[in-house]
């Protein structure tokens, strides 16, 4: 199919996934700080869009066997994986449960197929996106570890296992990932915090799923948010040092971050009963908010003008 005549939603790039994870953890914030409405609307668009990317998936798959096995030798690839556990967490928050269980093993067969074949093309002095090989790990940690009260401390074992795996998946990536990128990067630079923040997250539903006693993982889970609370910080820094205005599709793994870390604020603040981390999830939710509008503003004007999203 010729690209310039297809319409935008069937050329979609792998990274178009973040945009699900970016719509999906807004949905769960917004629900954490009770604006049940707006998470609801929220939810729906990422459920929506999700599904517009399986479609797409799918008829490549089948289709053009080629240009998905191109994809899928990419990170960006991987953002599959972890929208579908992000979309599996919102799922349990409306306690749907066969729903969430299903999108979890989805993502757990996605990322056996993906993974290796990633891992296989990595190279060096690369994007943010190389961290989403830790991001996808700790999604199916922490849709795991959120299953496990319902359906049996297996779960949770395996979301321990995951949780380990994607920390040294994390250590990997940073010795790839090219710094530079914090005053160049074109938007997954953030992803580099933003997997930090989902394995503190991961790290306080295994914690209270009960398969690890004592303070050692509460005490991981802290300082993996205060890592991603400190990337937050440079990141941020780089981009008022050298802005970079205009809308790119990579900016949706910059809004997944902002939403991610705020979200971790706010599940820790309840989770390990440090109040004063509720305030600046609640700030940081809001600046996610604001980064999503922007962002979804700009896919409009660029899908309504033709050009490529």
């Amino acid at each position: 199919m010729d690209d310039r005549a297809a319409p935008w939603w069937a050329v979609l790039p792998p990274v178009a996934g973040a945009a699900v994870m970016a719509t999906g953890i807004l949905s769960v914030g917004l629900r954490l700080v009770g604006l049940d409405g707006v998470s609801l609307v929220a939810f729906g668009l990422a459920g929506a869009l999700w599904l517009v990317l399986a479609g797409d998936f799918a008829s490549l798959l089948l289709g053009d066997r080629r240009g998905w096995q191109a994809r899928a030798d990419t990170p960006p690839a991987l953002t599959a994986v972890a929208a579908t556990t992000v979309l599996g967490v919102r799922c349990a928050l409306f306690e749907w449960w066969p729903v969430a269980l299903t999108l979890l093993g989805i993502a757990a067969v996605a990322w056996a197929a993906l993974l290796p074949s990633v891992l296989r093309h990595l190279g060096h002095r690369m994007p943010g996106g190389a961290f989403l090989i830790c991001v996808a790990t700790q999604g199916l940690a922490l849709l795991a570890g959120t299953l496990a009260p319902r359906y049996g401390r297996w779960l949770a074992w395996a979301g321990l296992v995951l949780f380990v795996l994607g920390l040294v998946l994390y250590a990997d990536a940073l010795t790839r990932f090219d710094f530079r990128q914090v005053l160049t990067g074109a938007g997954d630079q953030w992803v580099a915090g933003g997997a930090l923040a989902i394995s503190a997250l991961g790290g306080v539903k295994l914690l209270a799923s009960g398969v690890w006693t004592g303070d050692a993982l509460r005490t991981v889970a802290l300082v993996l948010l205060g890592l991603s609370l400190l990337w937050y910080a440079v990141l941020l820094a780089g981009e008022v040092a050298r802005p970079r205005g205009g809308y790119d599709v990579r900016r949706w793994a910059t809004v997944f971050p902002l939403g991610m870390t705020a979200v971790g604020c706010l599940s820790v603040a309840t989770a390990a009963g440090i109040g004063r981390l509720d305030p600046l999830g609640r700030l940081l939710l809001a600046i996610a908010a604001a980064a999503w509008l922007l962002t979804a503003f700009g896919l409009v004007r660029q899908a309504s003008s033709g050009r490529p999203v």
